[in-house]
């Protein structure tokens, strides 16, 4: 909103060069307003473990079901990547502080598209699915809920479906998985391969942040699976 009220203000003085230069100004005022009004107190790692723990809960609750596996896997997650202590600090505080408020999905995805690249947009998306596959049954709500999320994210559905293949099987799973059709040439999937080798390897992660490092790993060996199944499938 700020940057059109700039430009709005930069036309009416200085017409059409005015405007474009209110609409920069604006566009880099409200960037920094975004960055320092995420509603949650911290630095920028806890901001981001906040933030991440809010989606979980989100999810979890989506389905009017909250199980105790899916509460126990978030909750052994942050354990085992960030330590008992911070993890029981994290809780704490969410608890505190953001469990009892209507989380904002906007103000959320705001945090992680101004903070991360898409590559950790990805491992936060595949994070959400183990979340809701805990109880061994990702509903439907819970999808549409990380399909939401996903779309907040300026995810593309093909890379959305390729991360959802990883936890809903069917047959073309592992076409799914590296989003080809299962009528793909074989030339047509080694180029797909090698193009997902170059998005999900784990280097091209810029977070520092454990889980997120751990959550790519993981799906860089699904897309090499997937891979390797369809291989021995056409005997390639």
């Amino acid at each position: 909103m700020i940057k059109w009220i700039a430009a709005f203000v930069g036309y009416m003085y200085f017409r059409f060069a005015g405007a474009i230069m209110g609409f920069f100004i604006g566009s880099i005022v409200e960037s920094l307003l975004k960055r320092n009004n995420i509603g949650i107190k911290g630095g920028p790692n806890e901001k981001f473990q906040l933030n991440l723990l809010s989606l979980a809960a989100v999810v979890i609750k989506s389905d009017g079901i909250v199980s105790n596996s899916e509460l126990n896997f978030v909750r052994n997650y942050f354990i085992s990547n960030y330590g008992k202590k911070n993890a029981d600090d994290i809780f704490s505080k969410f608890n505190s502080q953001v469990k009892k408020e209507k989380q904002d999905l906007i103000e959320i995805a705001n945090f992680f598209n101004d903070m991360t690249s898409i590559e950790t947009r990805l491992q936060i998306v595949h994070f959400l699915f183990a979340v809701s596959n805990a109880d061994g049954h990702v509903s439907k709500q819970e999808v549409n809920k990380i399909l939401e999320i996903s779309r907040f994210f300026s995810i593309n559905i093909k890379d959305f479906e390729s991360i959802k293949a990883m936890f809903i099987k069917n047959a073309d799973n592992a076409y799914k998985i590296l989003e080809v059709e299962p009528s793909c040439t074989d030339s047509e999937l080694k180029k797909a391969y090698r193009d997902m080798v170059k998005k999900y390897h784990p280097d091209k992660i810029l977070s520092k942040d454990p889980a997120l490092i751990k959550g790519s790993k993981e799906k860089f060996q699904e897309v090499q699976k997937a891979y390797e199944l369809i291989q021995k499938e056409r005997g390639l």
